[in-house]
């Protein structure tokens, strides 16, 4: 057996020093380690000398490497070197994993939705890329520190365990159906061993969402159960891949829309965007505050779990809202002395002035929707990248064999505009779930509308890089303007396209006053 194997302080090629071993089965052993040369932890795969499944572990290691979408964990190196040399480096993903979260109990039905969309949308850039997961579970979905959806083990994780599927898109929406059922329940409905209860069953099948939780939306419900056990809905086709799940529960998001998770575009990971007024990967522009709580928790407070805290039978807990409630009381009273010795002692004081002026309220900022949209392709239906339905999109024309749209010209803009001059903190663009688009953010403050294949001198305020779903830009400062473009400059593959590039936009939307 190779050395580097075997014990913490080993170094795989003089740079990734092995720390400590967080998971191993059957031959292969994961590491939680430190790239010396980056300063940074990581994953690290190795494996025992005979490992059986090694070509295709390395082989499905390779293809993940390629993908670029923030929501799945990236692979940042693959060493082939023989079963005794072979490793695999990935980003190691800190936050908590889905059943961390489940620990206080089910996830409101809105978040649920909203968690599970995004974990849909990142495993159909996947499935478009011929890579599958098929080995869905809740320690495979985290909730990240930076406040996004990070998705574990993309091919590797079958191909470790020698699982293959004759149909993987249905494979992995019976996955996700699974994952949206403990979101809904905080119940497990598939086979492998996991923290949650198993799902009650009825008839050889696991009960529905409803029958186990009481308020779970009758639509949330009938999408859950038709992912998970392929139950049809009346009327609707049945859902048989990552971005068909994605596109139904977008139909049944409570309204007005559940908060949906901060996607990590931009903090952390490859260095894909950059904020044009100076904040680029792993920078955390002024004001943006990063979440470090569980904001989709139904429950108030943690279960404590067994062996970790919990309460005696017969014991009552002093609760965490009552603590507060004593200390906020003591505060209060506290604040409240003080501020009548201030104010007596002013009161004695000659010629005090009592007066006091009320500091100016500052804007807050908030969706600003647009009064219209235009684009040179398809310009009537450039409206519904503006409508907030994320089953709605605009789209370009399709283009044959360069996706620098097919050699005709080297860029196209969605116009949007805002009616009137507006001060903008902060953009979303919601792509398709194909990676590959190339797209500046530009701003005009003219009174006159930019031409949709025309960028001219327009101020540009953010740029992505072979991107796809949902990206988001704060901006370092505000920017006045009335018109934003977003301005393409490359075009993703299309989904089922041979040698055809063509980019979607579901969604911008744009905050800050005005």
């Amino acid at each position: 057996m190779s050395t580097f194997t075997s014990e913490p302080g080993a170094r795989l090629a003089g740079r990734y020093r092995l720390e400590d071993r967080v998971n191993a089965a059957g031959g292969w052993a994961a590491w939680k380690a430190i790239d010396e040369t980056l300063a940074r932890p990581v994953t690290v795969l190795t494996f025992v000398p005979g490992f059986p499944r090694i070509a295709e572990v390395i082989t499905a290691a390779r293809a993940a490497s390629r993908m670029t979408d923030s929501r799945l964990a990236q692979v940042f190196d693959v060493e082939d070197g023989g079963d005794e040399r072979a490793y695999i480096v990935m980003e190691w993903v800190a936050g908590d994993s889905l059943d961390d979260l489940l620990a206080a109990g089910p996830l409101d039905p809105g978040h649920g939705v909203a968690l599970i969309t995004e974990a849909a949308k990142a495993l159909a850039g996947a499935h478009a890329a011929g890579l599958a997961h098929l080995c869905l579970t809740p320690g495979s979905l985290r909730w990240t520190p930076g406040g996004g959806v990070k998705i574990t083990g993309v091919g590797i994780d079958a191909a470790l365990a020698g699982i293959t599927a004759d149909d993987p898109g249905l494979a992995d929406t019976q996955g996700l159906g699974r994952l949206l059922y403990a979101t809904l329940t905080a119940h497990w409905a598939g086979m492998e061993s996991t923290s949650l209860p198993p799902a009650p069953m009825a008839d050889g099948q696991p009960c529905s969402p409803r029958q186990v939780r009481a308020g779970v939306p009758a639509a949330i419900d009938a999408v859950t159960c038709e992912a998970l056990m392929q139950r049809p809905r009346r009327g609707q086709p049945p859902l048989t891949t990552p971005a068909m799940l994605a596109q139904a529960l977008a139909e049944v998001a409570p309204a007005p829309g559940p908060v949906r998770p901060a996607p990590a575009d931009g903090y952390g990971g490859a260095d894909r965007y950059n904020l044009a007024d100076g904040y680029g990967a792993g920078q955390d522009p002024p004001g943006v505050q990063r979440n470090t709580t569980y904001p989709w928790a139904a429950g108030p407070e943690p279960r404590p779990r067994p062996g970790h805290g919990a309460q005696a039978p017969g014991r009552r807990a002093v609760t965490t809202s009552a603590i507060i409630g004593v200390v906020v009381v003591v505060l209060l009273a506290a604040i409240g002395v003080g501020g009548w010795v201030l104010s007596h002692r002013n009161s004695q004081t000659p010629g005090a002035d009592h007066r006091t002026t009320p500091p100016a309220p500052q804007p807050v900022a908030s969706l600003l929707t647009p009064v219209g949209a235009t684009a040179a392709d398809n310009a009537g239906k450039a409206p519904l990248a503006i409508d907030g339905n994320l089953s709605t999109d605009w789209y370009t024309d399709y283009y044959l064999g360069n996706p620098v749209f097919g050699g005709y010209y080297s860029g196209s803009g969605l116009v949007l505009d805002m009616g009137k001059q507006v001060s903008i903190s902060q953009i979303s663009v919601t792509l398709g779930p194909n990676v590959g688009t190339n797209f500046q953010i530009k701003v005009s403050d003219s009174s006159t509308a930019p031409a949709p294949q025309k960028s001219g001198s327009l101020r540009t305020v953010a740029q992505a890089k072979d991107a796809g779903n949902t990206l988001t830009f704060p901006l370092k400062h505000s920017v006045s303007a009335r018109y934003v473009v977003i301005w393409i400059t490359k075009l993703p593959p299309k989904i089922g396209g041979n040698n055809q590039y063509q980019a979607e936009i579901y969604n911008v939307a744009v905050r800050g006053t005005g």
